[in-house]
């Protein structure tokens, strides 16, 4: 079965997003609510059509491409029943209310055809107590799909069969959420909350409890509980905030409800804080009050004792700058618990007890602590999940050190310790096929199987690749402090990033090169560079390029120029195919790089965006030359005028604008049709491997160098120059916004000469060092730079 028409049953915040997510795989979408109260003078369908757009408003946007709105139908439930009859999957997304979701799916059953699908969003209801009453032929195309708000961004899936599920339809269901929706999908059991909400409700009622016990302040304990300990920057109170306090509120309430018989009932118990807050109307960022309060001169913080808001206080434990030193999220969180201040023990408590309750989940929520990692990381944004996270403190250290404070081990880690292991992940053999043992290519990842009593390989993911498990079992070709050179496999190498936030250096950009030397000496097929951070790139060093501006040392920067020249060079004009991989923010250097491959494979978040003119510059890695050079051949292969779509390069620019998808970055021009995309993520890197061979396969030949480029000139110089003036007049730019930007336009037009007369890429690089270098020297362009990287913020002086 292929899933080739769609309906979901609800049109609120998760309904309208899930419908978004699946229009934007091209598969049309019917989205019903009810018929709203007094619509006789009005829209019956007013509730799906306003969700619509709701969608197209929000930011971030819900569609992937706002044209995708055209696949969601808005109906209702009275008047648009029938049209159910062709769907091949339903969405139930309606409120948590288990007597409504019964009666409705008794409504929708005999509407449905033969072997449609019919799943709900539910958050925690019981898949059991969901199908009593239903036709047992429904019951076996029925399961339990829980999406993470917002459905297009959270990456978790978590799927609930139950016990009569019928496994192709779940397998069917799970297939088109990997490939297409993009999702990482964990099998859960049927079990209030099921896996993420289980640990990360525990975790966050605890960190509540243990605010007030430890005697911390909010910004305290959030200081604590973000980055240091793995976790996202809106770390608890943030995230409260976000979240809503009465809707935080409510889930501990129903943890409640739900577990009654839970050893750790006690401790789920939402503390007075939290219903102090909701009855005084606190609610968080929809109240404009919660945790925190934005106030004229910044954002303050409620104070626990006085119940006042306050202005924030600096935040300083020896923890915590032990934790900041560090460079990995486990050595971050090992460094953070292993202090002795109030801080420390706020950590080390809230680690502990989540710790060892997740251990007792096991197998109550899942078969395998895989699952359980997943969840976490993928569902709450967690770097490390529970057991990763044991694993980076020390499993044999911790439980002694919870053994002296009188905690009670779980059978799940006196197992592990009595098998002899100190850890819940490591490598094991991959049987008689395995090289020496002495090698890491004949090891696979492997986890603890307490049924086993020890470590079983970690199932792999058809079409994924993960460049921690290449790094688990294999050592880099080369490698220095900003990239490493990877073989992954099949004839094909990888250029991974793992600078601070993916930077580019000479250093990059060498590595890059000596990638492309090593593939053009035959053993190699081609080579793929990419990362798998959060951001494939935030652009070239702007440390290494201020200090040499400041130093008037411009011999330096204009090395700088010409590494990022010959490396673009060297991409494009390799004998072998070089396919750039990227995902979420790829920003000025980051996206010139992207731009320089033969193909991009970008994931379905990819940022992408030239962006140097914020910082008083203009894209000078070859990424001028490049767009030039495409407004040329796409006006050259349409027959038709170059400057419409060199003007549409130079407004993306000028108004610094970012991609919000990479059929966005499409629409800007960043992507062309060949480039591919790729819905999950984590298949980004595989899909471009695949490229890479395809190409090589196929035939591939190096292009033709560009020598005879034509430009728009001296004519499209004096068009910039005229919505320059007014852009400015307007008030949208400042006089030296207008300077920068004309410079910009100096490069892509090809310089001050006569559009008769065709250029070479030579020429446009030229240009590209010339003006970049003029910028530098100028006291503006230095002032933003420095206030940028201040305070990560853009200047306009």
């Amino acid at each position: 079965m292929t899933i080739r028409k769609a309906a979901v049953i609800g049109a609120g915040t998760m309904g309208s997003g899930i419908a978004a997510h699946i229009a934007g795989t091209g598969v049309p979408c019917l989205l019903l609510d009810i018929v709203p109260r007094g619509a006789a003078g009005g829209s019956r369908s007013k509730l799906a059509e306003d969700a619509i757009a709701r969608m197209l408003a929000s930011s971030p946007p819900g569609f992937l491409d706002p044209a995708d709105a055209a696949l969601v139908e808005p109906g209702n439930l009275e008047d648009h029943l029938e049209k159910l009859g062709d769907r091949d999957w339903v969405v139930e997304a309606v409120t948590e209310d288990l007597e409504i979701k019964r009666a409705l799916y008794g409504k929708i059953a005999p509407r449905l055809k033969p072997g449609a699908i019919l799943t709900s969003n539910t958050s925690g209801l019981s898949q059991g107590l969901l199908t009593e009453g239903m036709d047992p032929a429904l019951k076996r195309r029925f399961f339990i799909t829980h999406f993470f708000n917002p459905p297009r961004h959270m990456y978790l899936l978590e799927v609930v069969p139950g016990p009569g599920t019928d496994p192709a339809a779940v397998e069917e269901i799970e297939r088109y959420s990997d490939v297409l929706l993009g999702k990482g999908i964990v099998r859960a059991k049927d079990t209030p909350n099921f896996i993420a909400n289980r640990i990360g409700v525990f975790s966050m009622g605890l960190s509540c409890r243990l605010l007030v016990e430890e005697g911390l302040t909010v910004e305290e304990a959030d200081e604590v509980t973000g980055p240091p300990m793995g976790r996202p920057k809106t770390a608890t109170f943030r995230l409260h905030d976000l979240v809503g306090i009465d809707v935080a509120l409510l889930v501990m309430e129903n943890v409640q409800k739900l577990l009654p018989h839970d050893e750790s009932l006690a401790q789920m118990e939402p503390p007075e804080l939290l219903r102090r807050m909701v009855r005084e109307g606190k609610l968080g960022r929809k109240t404009g009050a919660g945790f925190y309060k934005k106030e004229k001169d910044g954002i303050h913080v409620l104070d626990l004792e006085t119940f006042q808001y306050r202005a924030q206080r600096p935040v300083s434990f020896p923890s915590l700058d032990a934790a900041r030193k560090a460079k990995s999220a486990g050595e971050r969180l090992k460094a953070l618990v292993a202090g002795e201040d109030r801080g420390a023990r706020y950590a080390w408590r809230l680690l502990s007890e989540t710790l060892l309750y997740t251990a007792r989940r096991i197998p109550e929520i899942a078969d395998d602590i895989v699952s359980v990692d997943r969840a976490l990381r993928w569902g709450f944004n967690w770097e490390l999940g529970p057991f990763e996270a044991w694993d980076a403190i020390g499993v044999r250290e911790s439980v002694e050190r919870m053994r002296k404070e009188g905690m009670q081990i779980p059978p799940l880690v006196e197992g592990l310790l009595r098998s002899g292991q100190d850890s819940f992940y490591g490598m094991v053999d991959t049987g008689p096929e395995a090289r020496a043992a002495e090698e890491l290519r004949g090891k696979r990842k492997a986890f603890f199987d307490p049924d086993a009593a020890k470590k079983v390989p970690v199932p792999e993911r058809p079409g994924v690749i993960l460049l921690d498990e290449v790094r688990d079992r294999s050592r880099p070709l080369r490698a220095n402090a900003w990239a490493s050179l990877w073989d992954i496999g099949d004839g094909v190498l990888c250029v991974e990033f793992h600078s601070k936030m993916n930077t580019i250096s000479g250093d990059t950009l060498s590595l890059i090169r000596e990638g492309i030397a090593e593939v053009e000496k035959g053993r190699f097929e081609g080579l793929v560079v990419g990362n798998q951070a959060q951001n494939f790139s935030l652009g070239a060093n702007l440390v290494e390029l201020s200090g040499a501006a400041r130093e008037k040392n411009w011999k330096a920067v204009e090395a700088m120029l010409r590494q990022f020249h010959d490396t673009a060079l060297a991409m494009r004009y390799s004998p072998k195919p070089v396919v750039t991989a990227v995902q979420g923010m790829t920003l000025g250097g980051g996206c010139e790089v992207a731009l320089a491959g033969a193909r991009i494979q970008a994931a379905a978040e990819t940022y992408m965006g030239l962006v140097e003119v914020g910082v008083g510059l203009i894209p000078a890695g070859g990424g001028s030359r490049e767009l030039a050079c495409r407004a040329f051949e796409t006006a050259h292969f349409a027959g038709g005028d170059l400057f419409p779509r060199l003007r549409a390069y130079f407004e993306a620019i000028a108004m610094v604008k970012t991609s919000q998808s990479s059929e966005d970055a499409r629409a800007l021009g960043y992507l062309r049709d060949v480039d591919g995309t790729s819905r999950n993520r984590d298949r980004t890197l595989a899909d471009a491997k695949a490229t890479v061979l395809h190409l090589a396969r196929t035939g591939w030949r190096r292009p033709r160098p560009r020598r005879e480029i034509r430009v728009a000139g001296r004519p499209g110089l004096a068009e910039l120059s005229i919505a320059l003036r007014q852009f400015h007049a307007a008030g949208h730019l400042s006089d030296y916004d207008v300077h920068v930007r004309k410079k910009l336009a100096y490069v892509l037009c090809g310089g001050d000469i006569d559009p008769e007369f065709p250029v070479s890429e030579e020429h446009l690089l030229g240009l590209e060092r010339e003006v970049f270098l003029g910028l530098c020297g100028e006291e503006k362009t230095l002032e933003r730079i420095a206030h940028t990287l201040k305070t990560g913020k853009p200047l306009r002086n």
